[in-house]
């Protein structure tokens, strides 16, 4: 077969097609629908660019021209649904707060699709001195491009990807199917003890998808959440349970429950809030870097017609173009959003033109920001949820300043609707961020393979547009199928069943605390000072220490999270270290020369199994909750799957914990016996 040249500028092989574009969008659907089901309950969200490649190659294969630059531009669009759907970090706080009774499709679908459009748009002047004039790592950009590689040339490898992710993911789908549909085996595990007046618990969750997680985000984020699990349950809950009064006939563990959501989360709200502010002041220098640059990139435009084909963005007229049409829907959306408040028309369209320009200038800030910590950290790393935290308190005081001049705040729903605004203004601010932080490294798998940038930006587009189609109609499913904490949908439902969408209750919290000044500060204050103490003892070890950390803004996750969807997480990331360690002593044994190579073509299995077990339980809740809200609205049961009743309860919970342990044990066969047949 003749060797095609993939960085000829005289290329002709079918990259942007029909055929990947109807499939990229068919995987962006499928992982966006995943992606919110798992942001929703766990407050976290898998890349989906690495299973996209796969998929895609799976299925192009049949075509006999398919090549890895048409793979490429399948995984450049389904990447918008694993970064789009963090809009799902901040909106959900709408129905929490009581402003909307279920998701307006179309504020929604715009707010998502012109937001992540110009994150696309953001970044585009950031690309050639970030990618091709820098060496800035991309660390999954990396991973991407050398799993296309090594893809297109071996059919070996693409079965063996193929077949890693539908494992994981029948796996995960069935148990999923067994806990959250009949009901046979139990979900997760609490054991509750007292010492005197104080009470805590010792959580084990069973989630399949979180143990994935847990194996992708790595020992230090693990370590992190566990010592953020450890402070919140074996010290806060302990010492506040034994010191506040409980309500009369309330429970030990009703009363520890209470006391955790009600202040404990408050101390990690302030721990997540100092440490993604620390995230950000460490990075100065490369945002400022990052906005020169962009600045710079945009005076020299005019010479694109000469430039390579690798190198050529889309044009400042289409740009321009695109930019305007943003801003139109903009315009719009925020009209739709604050008429409905009914206020004075000079009030609306104040508010209307502050919120599209706090949106607009601060979303340019967040996307040179993103952009160059997804090249220093990676995507998976870079704090969006500080970015949503920064947003959530510049919109709040930017409403607050206007509606105080124009007497908003005399009434409460005045008051109400400040609050809605500021979360309406972030919403936008976090669909830019996560698509920036997303884009340059999909530009940066395509300058290692070969691919066109415009082309790639036009997918990204395509895939922002098609992700925010689906977005809006998964969260109301949810919604309605499960609920939120604080926001349930019908009287009488389970509220333990309620999705938590930890971050866009701390956003809201965080709103109406700066409105209402109802806001316990004393407990937010103290979680700073964690939040700086375990800043400094990051500093300690990275210091001291070649390859010890602390991340901060994990150790604030650990405190705020429900730790039955934690300990899945911190036993995934030990599980991934010590079968790391095992596969390079083996791999020194077996192979000195090849050690390296040996134990990251292990991995790559493990990572790939660990995303079919995310995408499989987060596709078999979206299924559950279809199930779900077709009974409900036939005057059903709320869990109509169900084979047994609360009485099997004990069982459940003896079950679920040997099927967990028995797929801790498969996971970790799978991956050693893969690598032993790769020496054999």
């Amino acid at each position: 077969m003749k060797q095609v040249d993939f960085m000829s500028h005289e290329l002709n092989v079918p990259e942007l097609t029909l055929r990947g574009m109807l499939l990229g969008m068919l995987i962006t659907v499928i992982f966006t629908a995943s992606n919110v089901y798992l942001g929703l309950k766990v407050g976290l969200t898998f890349s989906s660019s690495i299973p996209a490649a796969v998929i895609s190659m799976a299925i192009l294969k049949m075509y006999k021209d398919s090549n890895v630059l048409e793979n490429n531009m399948v995984q450049t669009q389904a990447s918008a649904a694993g970064t789009l759907s963090a809009v799902i970090f901040i909106i959900p706080g709408l129905l929490m707060m009581g402003y909307w009774q279920g998701f307006s499709f179309w504020q929604t679908l715009l707010i998502c699709a012109c937001g992540g459009s110009l994150g696309v748009l953001f970044t585009i002047p950031l690309r050639r001195a970030m990618i091709v004039n820098s060496d800035l790592p991309y660390p999954e950009g990396l991973a991407a491009a050398e799993i296309l590689k090594v893809g297109s040339n071996a059919a070996g490898a693409k079965e063996n990807g193929i077949k890693d992710i539908m494992a994981g993911g029948l796996v995960s789908a069935i148990v999923s199917l067994c806990a959250d549909g009949f009901h046979l085996i139990s979900s997760g595990v609490h054991y509750w003890f007292t010492f005197g007046k104080m009470t805590s618990q010792l959580p084990l969750g069973f989630s399949s998808a979180l143990l994935g997680a847990g194996y992708l985000i790595g020992i230090a984020s693990g370590i992190a959440i566990l010592v953020g699990m450890i402070l919140s349950w074996g010290v806060f809950v302990p010492y506040l349970t034994s010191v506040l009064p409980s309500a009369a006939g309330q429970s030990a563990s009703a009363f520890a429950s209470a006391v955790w959501a009600q202040k404990v989360r408050l101390i990690g709200a302030g721990t997540i809030g100092i440490a993604a502010i620390w995230t950000l002041i460490t990075l100065v220098k490369p945002i400022i870097d990052g906005m020169r640059i962009s600045i710079q990139a945009m005076k020299r435009s005019e010479s694109e017609k000469s430039l390579h084909r690798m190198d050529t963005d889309l044009s400042p007229k289409t740009t321009a173009s695109v930019f305007a049409i943003i801003v139109i829907g903009l315009l719009g959306t925020f009209y739709s959003f604050i008429a409905d408040a009914q206020l004075a028309a000079g009030t609306t369209w104040l508010f209307v033109i502050a919120g599209v320009a706090v949106a607009i200038f601060m979303g340019f800030f967040v996307a040179a920001a993103c952009g160059y910590m997804a090249g220093l950290i990676g995507t998976s790393a870079s704090p969006i949820s500080g970015i949503g935290i920064l947003g959530i308190i510049i919109s709040s005081l930017v409403v607050l300043g206007i509606g105080s001049t124009v007497s908003l705040f005399d009434t409460e729903v005045g008051s109400k609707f400040a609050i809605a605004l500021a979360i309406f203004m972030t919403s936008v601010i976090v669909s830019i961020a996560a698509i920036s932080n997303d884009n340059l490294q999909d530009l940066k798998t395509g300058y290692l393979v070969g691919a066109t940038p415009w082309k790639q930006q036009v997918a990204l587009l395509l895939g922002c547009i098609i992700g925010a189609f689906a977005i809006a109609p998964v969260l109301n499913l949810l919604y309605e199928a499960y609920g939120f904490v604080g926001a349930m949908p019908r009287v009488g439902m389970d509220e333990g069943q309620a999705l938590s969408a930890p971050q866009a209750t701390l956003m809201t919290t965080i709103a109406k605390g700066i409105f209402s000044h109802n806001l316990d500060w004393n407990y937010i204050l103290f979680g700073v000072g964690v939040g700086i103490v375990i800043i400094f003892v990051d500093l300690l070890l990275k210091k001291n220490t070649a390859k010890y950390c602390l991340p901060p803004l994990a150790v604030g996750m650990g405190i705020y999270l429900p730790p039955t969807l934690e300990m899945p997480l911190v036993i995934g990331a030990v599980m991934s270290y010590f079968v790391c360690r095992y596969l390079h002593k083996r791999a020194v044994q077996r192979s000195p020369q090849n050690t390296e190579a040996d134990v990251e073509r292990c991995n790559r299995h493990g990572v790939l199994f660990a995303s079919g077990l995310i995408v499989g339980e987060s596709l078999m809740g979206v299924i559950i909750a279809i199930i779900i809200v077709f009974s409900v609205s036939a005057g059903g049961s709320d869990s109509p799957l169900a084979l047994v009743g609360k009485e099997f309860g004990p069982t459940a919970d003896w079950l679920g914990l040997c099927v967990f342990i028995a797929m801790i044990a498969m996971f970790i066969y799978r991956i050693v016996h893969v690598k032993s047949e790769t020496n054999s």
